[in-house]
């Protein structure tokens, strides 16, 4: 499982270290691509491959369907960390989210996401907000 917050730097190669705690889940691999909210979404290579197949049981008929796997899965590129537990953040998903030296990568359970720190601090602080003031179910039998 993926948790935390983190703030790595991105280098003048477009690379960053992964987080200490997600090197043994992204060891063998993982997959990139755009998150919503303009976010990178970090998947093992395994946990990738299980919503793919998910993503292939749905109806191609379907306009939204469509949309959807176009932009989620054109934006994907797989990759490897290197010894250094470095991985290549490509430059099409660095221009989408807005990249530049200082990130914050969460985990968000069975994904990390890579944000850029102003980004995610804008979207944290309105988000908390509405978290803190909520008064109703959101994920049943949780809150």
């Amino acid at each position: 499982m993926l948790l935390g917050t983190h703030a790595p730097k991105l280098d003048e190669k477009g690379r960053v270290i992964l987080p200490a705690k997600f090197r043994d889940e992204l060891s063998g691999g993982l997959v990139m691509t755009r998150g919503q909210e303009r976010c990178v979404v970090v998947f093992s290579a395994r946990t990738f491959e299980e919503l793919h197949e998910r993503i292939r049981q749905a109806p191609m008929t379907s306009k939204r369907t469509r949309d959807y796997m176009r932009l989620f899965l054109s934006g994907a590129s797989a990759e490897q960390p290197d010894k250094q537990n470095r991985v290549t953040i490509p430059q099409n998903l660095r221009e989408y989210a807005g990249l530049e030296r200082d990130l914050t990568v969460i985990g968000s359970g069975d994904r990390a996401e890579i944000w850029s720190t102003s980004a995610w601090e804008a979207y944290y602080a309105e988000a908390e907000e509405a978290f803190a003031e909520n008064d109703e179910e959101v994920i049943p039998g949780i809150f």
